[in-house]
């Protein structure tokens, strides 16, 4: 059998460019020129003889004929990835490097201390740990897994619950003595709210309250939105307003009273944290061990 390593050079990266939605972000994760790339895609097309690409000024699309060679290939090119991981080992062993988009919240909350730990027991494994606001393209952007919380988006990967945590409806002590406290969830719009900002529709994320098959919605509204975890506790902590909080990463604030849950009887809005991957026959171990690592330092939420 003869190999023709320019066609399948080329075929791969026309795959890059697929799946990142540009000649830019496509030579990032190569390790590549964009005009290195967007050569390589032009012999391809002049080999095969027929247009895969559309390009202008501001985008790129594949054709027809591009995304069946795709839709075709893209399977093979993961078996390809799949074998190699197994001859190389990384199917059973922690190394290399592992790089992770981590929610920011939850990286400070549960990684940062025992991370110490975790790259002591494997010695031969780097580690990246990205903050950002939302997934984003995992195989684009070269992450071997996120970790968020929220519903997954829709996208060619795995999605693996790894928590479920309550969302808390908290306000300080203080705020109660100066403002009341609020004796059922509709009488939230009179009082002041510390809003969440949502990266995804950038809005502020809806308030719900919902206590078993019943469920009251209340549109937010307020003079104070954040978009960092911690800044949120502490402007409530503070007196600010009302927020909701995930119950995860406030067992402290509340059990010292700092906080003060203000609707007990209405305990069953939830909030999951995933872990989300690039869909693989053979996961490397690596991801394995740190999806483990998190689920070993989850606190009691």
């Amino acid at each position: 059998m003869t190999f023709d390593g320019q066609l399948f050079s080329g075929i791969t990266l026309l795959a890059a460019v697929a799946e990142s939605g540009s000649f830019v972000r496509a030579a990032d994760a190569l390790g590549l020129s964009p005009s290195g790339v967007s050569r390589a895609v032009s012999r391809l097309e002049a080999r095969i003889g027929v247009r895969l690409i559309e390009r202008t000024t501001r985008s790129l699309t594949l054709t027809d004929e591009g995304r069946r060679l795709y839709e075709q290939v893209s399977p093979h090119l993961t078996g390809i990835a799949d074998a190699a991981a197994m001859a190389s080992g990384a199917v059973g062993a922690v190394q290399g490097r592992l790089r992770v988009n981590v929610d920011p919240f939850f990286s400070r909350m549960a990684l940062a201390t025992p991370v110490a730990g975790f790259l002591e027991r494997h010695p031969d494994l780097s580690l990246e740990l990205i903050m950002r606001d939302d997934v984003g393209d995992l195989v684009a952007d070269g992450f071997d897994l996120a970790i968020r919380f929220g519903p997954p988006p829709v996208g060619s990967f795995v999605a693996r619950k790894l928590v479920e945590t309550r969302i808390v409806t908290v306000a300080s002590p203080d705020y109660i003595a100066r403002r009341g406290k609020p004796a059922h969830p509709r009488d939230v719009p009179s009082h002041e709210r510390i809003l969440f900002y949502n990266p995804v529709t950038g809005r502020p994320y809806e308030w719900e309250f919902w206590r078993q098959t019943e469920r009251i919605e209340i549109r937010p509204a307020g003079r104070l939105t954040v978009s960092d975890v911690r800044t949120m506790h502490a402007a409530c902590v503070a007196g600010a307003g009302i927020a909701q909080v995930m119950a995860l990463g406030t067992e402290e604030l509340r059990r010292s009273g700092q906080l003060v849950d203000l609707f007990p009887d209405w305990p069953d809005e939830r909030f999951a944290l995933y872990a989300l991957y690039p869909s693989r026959r053979y996961l490397p171990a690596k991801v394995h061990a740190f999806i483990d690592f998190c689920v070993e330092n989850l606190p009691a939420g």
